[in-house]
């Protein structure tokens, strides 16, 4: 196939525009459509416009783009509107230019986003800052397309100067602000919406998206390997069929091995929505909100589609990008090779006697980890005290839950987790949102231990520990990502998940949620590397602190 010269695509058409599909011979030259023509008799296989994930951070697949675009071209998807945050709060601008650099060695449509909140809280110890100078320098850049999630809603409804300041800035480049609002409603939300913040991808309801799409938002519908809001939010897309998008926002690599936005397109098919309704809301939308040049299967658009079997599976047999079949027939047609590995890790080891908390009350906030949610609960409950310690109680459930500064010297943080169910062992990662300092969870100090010092002397990666019996995913890329091809990834981290779940943990995505734990803008308890934190109060408050 050559792809300067003419060459000719046959198939059942499915046109988002006119919600016609028919048999048709597309004609594509030089990257381009220049013909569409009907034909007469039946055609086999579907022709579909490529997929667009609407807000996905590449870097909880742990995979560098190039490796992410290996495996998701095999999806379907053909673009990704991507927020940097999570390197940028490591490496600052220079993990930015990391990720876009990567991305120019594959055939795939990157559009990246310059991160609004690095660090998410200034309670937390990050990498880097990105203040409103640097998001002016992003945001005059060809290559930075939006302002990604912004996480500091309490900063938007205070006034707070450097945040209107990097607002005032996004719109004055003429380029979308996207939102992250868990739970904000009424006046509050009016006001978050009325800074010209367009998108929010953090719904879990129906009431709640219904009020954004009110006030003005577009709703991104997710579906993570932590947080998964489609089965709740999918009517939507019937329903406001214009105001919703389809994004992962979180995605690890052995969720991205089973399928990425073509799951929820067969989710939706199969709860009886709208094709059409799916498509537009996975093509159509994401390339009109953002403004992108994706082609949509219409004449001199670039040639970005699929070719499916059926559209019952949507099994993809060719994936085209601006003309170049990209993947065929189970083949990835592009070669890819991690060449650099920037990174900023100190190594900070730690012994048990470091994990002790001096009993000082008779009662503890505990963080409730939930399944699929990124939300927490708390308890206020009384503890196991030892010798003048709070103690581990896996009985109950009531785990040390760490975390340590990556970046410098520094003691650990410990607080008590509800929800991982541990009887034994321990585990921990480097990636914590947004700072991406250790984490851990373990039913015992010695094994925890263990299980944050080995991230140390690797300088990242994800461990598990079951009686000083070690494993782990070396993560060497800013200590988030692996430099390794994605189905290598995906099998070391199916490994490790399944040795989590063997220690008695019965959550479908521990690592991914064991990361959101230290998340300091999604409510309601979290820890970081200094505090466990009140999200809803927005502040600090003591392990022995009754709220």
């Amino acid at each position: 196939m050559d792809v300067e010269n003419n060459f000719f695509v046959e198939g059942q058409l499915v046109d988002v525009y006119r919600e016609d599909i028919y048999p048709a011979k597309i004609r594509i030259q030089n990257g381009r459509i220049k013909e569409i023509s009907r034909l007469t008799s039946s055609a086999p296989h579907y022709i579909l416009p490529g997929l667009i994930d609407a807000h996905v951070h590449i870097e909880s697949s742990m995979l560098t783009p190039g490796n992410f675009a290996a495996m998701a071209v095999s999806k379907g998807t053909v673009a990704v509107l991507s927020d940097p945050h999570e390197i940028a709060n490591v490496l600052g601008i220079k993990g930015i230019d990391f990720m876009i650099d990567d991305s120019r060695k594959v055939p795939f449509n990157f559009f990246f986003g310059a991160p609004s909140c690095v660090p998410a809280t200034v309670f937390e110890e990050s990498g880097s800052k990105i203040g409103a100078d640097e998001i002016e320098y992003l945001m005059e850049r060809n290559d930075i397309y939006f302002l990604s999630e912004m996480m500091n809603f309490p900063g938007v409804l205070m006034g707070d100067h450097e945040i209107e300041k990097k607002i005032s800035i996004a719109k004055r480049f003429g380029k979308r602000i996207d939102g992250h609002a868990p739970e904000l409603t009424g006046n509050e939300l009016k006001k978050y919406a009325g800074s010209g913040i367009t998108t929010d991808h953090e719904c879990a309801s129906m009431k709640e998206a219904e009020e954004k799409i009110r006030n003005g938002m577009k709703i991104l519908i997710r579906e993570g390997s932590a947080a998964r809001n489609f089965d709740e939010l999918m009517p939507l897309i019937d329903l406001e069929t214009h105001n919703v998008m389809l994004c992962t926002d979180d995605i690890h690599p052995d969720d991205l091995e089973k399928g990425h936005i073509d799951r929820l397109i067969r989710k939706g098919m199969n709860n009886g929505l709208s094709i059409f309704n799916l498509l537009r809301a996975s093509s159509l939308n994401p390339k009109r909100h953002y403004n992108l040049d994706i082609g949509m299967l219409q004449i001199n658009d670039h040639a970005d589609f699929i070719v499916a079997k059926d559209l019952d599976s949507l099994q993809v047999i060719t994936t085209f990008i601006r003309g170049i079949p990209v993947y065929d027939d189970g083949k990835v047609l592009f070669n890819y090779t991690c060449e650099t590995r920037p990174n900023r890790f100190v190594k900070n080891f730690i012994k048990p006697d470091d994990l002790q908390v001096h009993a000082d009350g008779n009662k503890i906030n505990v963080i409730v980890a939930r399944d699929g949610d990124l939300r927490t609960g708390r308890e206020w409950i009384t503890p196991v005290i030892s010798n003048g310690f709070v103690t581990t109680d896996a009985n109950r459930d009531i785990l040390k839950i760490v975390v340590l500064n990556r970046y410098r010297k520094a003691r650990p943080n410990v607080g008590f987790i509800h929800g991982f169910g541990l009887k034994k062992g321990a585990f921990a990662s480097s990636i914590a949102h947004d700072s991406h300092n250790i984490i851990g969870v373990g039913a015992n100090d010695d094994d925890l231990c263990a299980a944050i010092n080995i991230i140390s002397e690797h300088k990242g990666g994800i461990s598990v520990v079951d009686d000083n019996k070690t494993d782990i995913l070396p993560l060497p890329v800013g200590g988030i990502l692996s430099d390794k091809e994605g189905n290598t990834v995906a099998g070391k981290y199916k490994k490790l998940t399944g040795q989590v779940k063997q220690l008695g943990s019965r959550l479908l995505a521990p690592f991914m949620t064991l990361s959101f734990m230290a998340l300091l803008v999604i409510p309601d308890l979290k820890i970081g590397d200094r505090y466990l934190f009140d999200v809803k109060r927005f502040k600090p408050i003591g392990l022995f602190e009754r709220m």
